[in-house]
């Protein structure tokens, strides 16, 4: 009660603005239904709080910079929708598995034949649980692919998808992608997924010919990149190439220093030059780990 109290006195400036803004409003009731269920006290903090500033920025905003801010605003009370729903979908999971367990111990101890049978019922009721949570985890990714199709002329190219990167983590990671060349005002560079993870890959006119300084637009192309890694949490690797090693190796630390300079946190990137031919498809690779 207490918390929902704090909720409604730090919207309430919202609800004003809401009143003249349908659209405010819708945004503006989900936030508040989804900070007052007590099932997301703790889940989804970061999600909820990034939504709760993008709905305020939308209701602040200027006419001219509306459309984005009402595109991120949804995009991030979705995202807190989903991050919620499917962690408490998650914990339900976990709890039914570990009852199970304790129980399957206790039937060493004491009544072996009853408790596999109490076991098996959970084990049951864990497999329900489990497809009901896979039909939520669908269900909230159709409604993001919809909304991402309204929306084409700010999508991004997704990469393509391997075995180890669920649907539900390259949907969060081409939401991500949007949000970061909003922000920047500029393109990712080209991207794909393979068993190493998401990989950027920078062009050969990212670097002059035997040099090491990144070009006007490769620059730019950091920008972004800066912004997408302070939204995806992993951890980055930053692969250049150049016929020679120590060249390579420069290649990289450039890189690396305009990721951190852009804000990405200086323990999360490692930078390696690799001795081979840089192309006029390739000259260097930023790896971002799943």
């Amino acid at each position: 009660m207490r918390r929902l109290a704090l909720l409604v006195l730090l919207l309430a400036p919202l609800g004003a603005i809401a009143a003249d803004d349908p659209e405010l409003a819708v945004l503006n009731q989900r936030l508040v239904a989804l900070q007052a269920d007590p099932l997301n006290a703790d889940v989804a903090a970061y999600e909820r709080l990034q939504a709760q500033q993008a709905v305020a920025n939308f209701a602040n905003a200027k006419r001219k910079e509306r459309d984005e801010a009402r595109y991120l605003a949804e995009r991030r009370v979705e995202i807190a929708e989903t991050m919620a729903r499917a962690e408490i979908a998650r914990r339900q999971v976990d709890q039914l598995e570990k009852t199970r367990s304790d129980l399957l111990i206790e039937a060493s101890r004491r009544e072996a034949a009853r408790a596999r049978q109490e076991a098996e019922r959970l084990r049951v009721q864990a497999q329900i649980q489990a497809e009901e949570a896979e039909s939520l985890r669908q269900a909230a990714e159709a409604e993001q692919a919809a909304r991402a199709d309204a929306d084409a002329a700010l999508a991004s190219v997704a990469g393509q998808q391997t075995a180890k990167l669920s649907a539900a983590q390259q949907k969060s990671a081409k939401l991500a992608r949007e949000e970061a060349e909003l922000v920047a005002g500029t393109k990712l560079p080209a991207s794909r997924f393979d068993t190493r993870g998401e990989v950027f890959t920078f062009s050969g006119a990212a670097f002059g010919a035997g040099k090491a300084a990144l070009s006007g637009d490769a620059t730019n192309q950091t920008k972004a990149l800066s912004q997408y890694l302070q939204i995806s949490k992993g951890k980055v690797r930053i692969e250049a190439y150049d016929s020679d090693a120590g060249v390579a190796q420069k290649r990289a630390d450039a890189l690396r220093a305009a990721l951190v300079s852009g804000g990405v946190p200086a323990n999360r990137v490692q930078a390696v030059g690799k001795k081979g031919p840089s192309t006029k498809a390739r000259s260097a690779e930023v790896v971002i780990a799943p």
